[in-house]
């Protein structure tokens, strides 16, 4: 029997949480092995990919970073970091001009140091922010250390900036609102934020909820899951005597010239996804994921 096996990506709007939207794609599909590729806030919209199927394993071998497009406001503090949370905090706006903010801004590009909002997934202690902030405990997370590969201001109508940003797993965009506010001495929150692109996924590939469950056959939403692997590994086709070794996870011979470490896909010989493999000696594949070929 052949099962479900794919990505989905999904126009997530604002409102419900991720684990909503696997809720709801499991209803839809009729399937409980469902994954999305990274949280999205209540508030957010945007990309979220969903693994369907033998794809969730393939969620640590993808691309992690993210891209977003959010507005922030100057002029006061919240503690939530953005407009969804008390205000703390209103102080005026100075005078800015574009070229004041792009100068500004430049110190939140490249590898930086950055604090978790209060209220937010990371886990303290084995408990997560959000958890303890209902309960009404102030905790101070740690900072760490996350990458901003691009910042860019798209507008700014005083007091609302607008930016786009590309970064790692792991950055909140409602810390760069709140730095940049501080830095700029009259404190900053988020106003608005749609991610644009996740796990190599983009909204051009979106399907917003109502499309979903209005669809006749959702199934045939699908992406490949080679699709999102394809730039980022090379690929490595085996043959029938290869296959019946792989199937049983033995080391494969492979005559390219790759470096030890190397990731690679690997498909059967009429195409179909069979896993990934790392070279581990030198013309030498060692499987790593072993995917059934009727998945």
């Amino acid at each position: 029997m052949v099962s479900l096996s794919g990505f989905l990506v999904l126009d997530k709007p604002a409102g419900c949480t991720s684990h909503d939207c696997v809720s709801l794609l499991r209803r839809c599909l009729g399937l409980r092995r469902i994954g999305h590729g990274g949280t999205l806030d209540p508030d957010v919209t945007g990309v979220l990919p969903m693994a369907v199927g033998s794809a969730t394993r393939l969620l640590p071998y993808l691309n992690d970073d993210k891209a977003y497009e959010g507005t922030i406001t100057l002029g006061l503090r919240t503690s939530t970091d953005d407009l969804s949370g008390a205000v703390l905090q209103r102080r005026p706006v100075p005078e800015l001009g574009v070229v004041d903010l792009e100068r500004t801004l430049a110190r939140f590009r490249g590898a930086i140091r950055q604090r978790p909002p209060a209220v937010s997934a990371v886990r303290v202690k084995g408990e997560r922010l959000y958890v303890k902030a209902r309960r009404g405990e102030a905790v101070a997370p740690p900072d760490r250390q996350v990458t901003v590969r691009t910042l860019e201001l798209r507008r700014w109508n005083p007091p609302h900036l607008t930016i786009q940003v590309r970064c790692s797993a792991g950055t909140y965009i409602r810390a760069i609102a709140r730095d940049l506010g501080d830095v700029l001495g009259c404190g900053g929150a988020l106003a608005r934020l749609r991610r644009t692109e996740a796990l190599g996924f983009g909204l051009a590939q979106a399907v917003t909820i109502p499309r979903l469950q209005a669809h006749g056959a959702p199934t045939t939403l699908l992406l490949d899951p080679r699709q999102p692997l394809a730039a980022l590994y090379p690929q490595h086709r085996l043959d029938p005597a290869e296959h019946s070794r792989w199937r049983c996870g033995r080391v494969l011979p492979i005559p390219t010239a790759l470096p030890v470490g190397q990731a690679v896909v690997v498909l059967t010989p009429s195409g179909v996804l069979a896993g990934m493999a790392i070279v581990r000696f030198p013309g030498q594949l060692q499987p790593k994921l072993v995917l059934d070929p009727r998945s």
